[in-house]
């Protein structure tokens, strides 16, 4: 079921004893010959193989082939992001009256839960199964009290599930015993045409959402909800992500692109589209749903040529693009953003689910 690719020392050992010390992958498969592979090192997703038009798999994620880059190279390829995913302003909170100091890893801000997220560790592989049109695993991590200044003993699982209609099902379950704040996240750097090979401005894209959060020069929230009318955010219709990536306009100067949260067409925490995706020339599709009320479009403008993956291929600047479904960035500081505040007692639950297809 699972197989040992390297022993690597688990430098957080202390931080949760019955972590496992060695690095694992397990292989999701379906009846389409759709191929899914995740790692106990950050709970990541480490290979998507998806079919084209044409019948023909392909590889539609950023990744590496040895066990030994994840744990020295991109700190994010498909990873899952907590305890915060996005950026907290200036590294602190106020809780009931109690400000938190997190460690401050993007300059004086504090990103995907710092220096030891959840994608810098080593999980637990509870469960792993195949059953009837399903096949599934399921992960733990402990973070412990104080980790990157959070508080509480924050139990995580997350479980991926592989269906036969090429869903990629994730579902996320947390409880703490102090009162905490919690946004969790994946971050799959995507490529639906080659893997990462090439750019991905000629994907075309939709948002399902009417308004944004514009970002100050630190990619922090302002507190704004703007409306993405008549403005390059628009991506209700279907748009070539390439068609105003360069437009002068100041959000995308401050992003280097697109790396910004939209505020999703919903009307609670209900199960909905949030974003579809065409590649022209393959015909994969991938559409995304959450429960999530926001999702970050990132298209990989700080990948610079410096991270070799999959088969000795360079990843260079947009060659791929990430859609993390999410609460909004620094929701703690801003009293009108949807509440990321989990209590003792409290269950955290979310779903998304990343759905691959073609195009004919």
């Amino acid at each position: 079921m699972c197989f040992v690719i390297a022993c690597i020392p688990n430098n957080q050992k202390n931080k949760n004893e019955n972590m496992n010390e060695e690095m694992e992958i397990i292989k999701l498969t379906n009846s389409n010959g759709m191929k899914v592979k995740i790692t106990n090192f950050g709970a990541s997703i480490t290979s998507i193989m998806v079919p084209d038009k044409n019948g023909k798999l392909g590889e539609v994620v950023l990744g590496y082939d040895s066990a030994e880059e994840y744990t020295t190279g991109n700190l994010y390829f498909g990873a899952m992001i907590g305890r915060y995913g996005n950026r907290i302003a200036n590294g602190k909170f106020t809780l009931d009256g109690n400000e938190f100091t997190l460690v401050k890893n993007n300059g004086e801000n504090h990103l995907h839960g710092g220096n030891i997220g959840f994608n810098n560790v080593y999980w637990d592989i509870q469960e792993h199964k195949k059953t009837g049109n399903e096949h599934f695993a399921k992960l733990h991590y402990l973070s412990p009290d104080g980790e990157e200044g959070y508080p509480g003993n924050l139990n995580f699982w997350v479980t991926y599930t592989l269906t036969n209609d090429n869903e990629i099902v994730i579902d996320y379950l947390a409880e703490t015993d102090k009162k905490t704040v919690i946004n969790l996240t994946h971050h799959s750097f995507f490529n639906l045409k080659n893997g990462g090979k090439s750019d991905i401005l000629d994907h075309e894209l939709m948002i399902n959402a009417n308004s944004f959060t514009p970002v100050d020069e630190g990619l922090i929230p302002t507190g704004e909800l703007r409306s993405v009318v008549n403005t390059p955010m628009d991506f209700n219709e279907i748009t070539r992500i390439g068609q105003c990536v360069e437009d002068n306009y100041e959000q995308l100067k401050l992003g280097r692109g697109y790396d910004h949260n939209w505020v999703l067409n919903k009307k609670g925490n209900e199960l909905s589209l949030a974003a579809k995706v065409i590649e022209p020339e393959t015909g994969r599709t991938m559409e995304v749903y959450t429960t999530e009320p926001g999702m970050q479009f990132y298209s990989g403008n700080f990948l610079d040529g410096s991270d070799v993956g999959h088969q000795g291929i360079i990843y260079n600047f947009r060659n791929a693009f990430c859609l993390e479904t999410q609460h909004f960035p620094d929701s703690p500081n801003h009293d009108n953003f949807p509440s990321t505040v989990l209590k003792p007692g409290e269950k955290y639950t979310q779903k998304t689910i990343y759905k691959f297809g073609v195009d004919q």
